[in-house]
């Protein structure tokens, strides 16, 4: 699918960016967890959001999203996995498939998740962020399945459909994953399993791993005052640019990036690219 601008992430920033987008005469497309997976959902009591005082957080975002649809945003549940960019076009994965579009918009939040032991290096060699890609390449196999995010248990399951033999791991606290030039297994809160394969599923993927090459600055990713990052055609918006982690300042942020991200697509049709 082609747009003109892709938003990675589906909370106030993301969702502010494509109401933005389409009032711009944007086509985008939203790609997100589901809502209820967003920290805000949580929230018992916002007080601080200008006009709309002592709304739980699930009203802030369900009415955020509604008004993101009624615009005529597109969206789509996965989780974004890989992206490059060619010839003024950003290519991003979400699970198996591939998406295009002129600019992007990375409004994912806070990367709450640190490397684990092994991670690093053995990724691409038995360390996988996507069951539904990988999982054919260990189809009758011993596999780990560490699961961080409330949809990890749905991949488990496909894995387990396509005849992996699954170990799960529910929001392990500490993990080693093992192995030389492949990986053996891991050993997560002191339990221990052998493994050819080990998927890591977490809500999303940090920026910089997102997006090769991404100035990160202090754990933030740096912006300037139209959220443009120093990659052509990429900016980004709310939690991910750093404090005060607000809905506020998300959702402003968002405006922001979604008007120059419609700046952005507008300036290359005009020059026919």
């Amino acid at each position: 699918m082609s747009c003109d601008v892709l938003v990675i992430g589906g909370g106030p920033a993301g969702l502010s960016a494509a109401v933005n987008v389409r009032a711009r005469g944007g086509q985008v497309l939203v790609v997100s967890n589901p809502l209820e997976e967003n920290p805000l959902w949580r929230a018992e009591k916002v007080d601080n959001y200008l006009g709309l005082p002592g709304r739980t957080g699930a009203e802030l975002l369900t009415a955020m999203r509604r008004h993101a649809e009624s615009a005529g945003a597109e969206f789509l549940t996965g989780r974004a996995l890989s992206a490059v960019q060619m010839a003024d076009t950003w290519y991003v994965s979400v699970g198996p498939e591939m998406y295009n579009a002129r600019a992007v918009v990375l409004a994912a939040g806070v990367d709450r998740g640190r490397k684990l032991p092994g991670e690093a290096e053995l990724l691409g060699r038995g360390v996988s962020y996507c069951a539904t890609c990988d999982g054919m390449l260990y189809r009758g196999r011993a596999v780990a399945v560490l699961g961080y995010s409330d949809t990890a248990r749905q991949e488990a399951e496909f894995l387990r459909g396509i005849g992996c033999a699954v170990t799960y791991f529910d929001r392990p606290r500490t993990c080693e994953i093992r192995g030389t030039d492949h990986v053996t297994g891991v050993v997560c809160d002191g339990r221990s399993a052998e493994a050819e394969g080990v998927f890591i599923l977490r809500p999303t993927v940090a920026p910089a791993d997102l997006f090769p090459g991404l100035t990160v600055e202090g754990g933030h990713v740096a912006v300037d005052r139209r959220m443009a990052t120093d990659l052509p055609g990429l900016f980004a918006a709310g939690d991910c640019t750093g404090g005060p982690l607000q809905v506020s300042k998300a959702v402003g942020e968002g405006l922001i990036a979604g008007q120059s991200a419609m700046a952005w697509v507008s300036a290359r049709k005009r020059d026919g690219r």
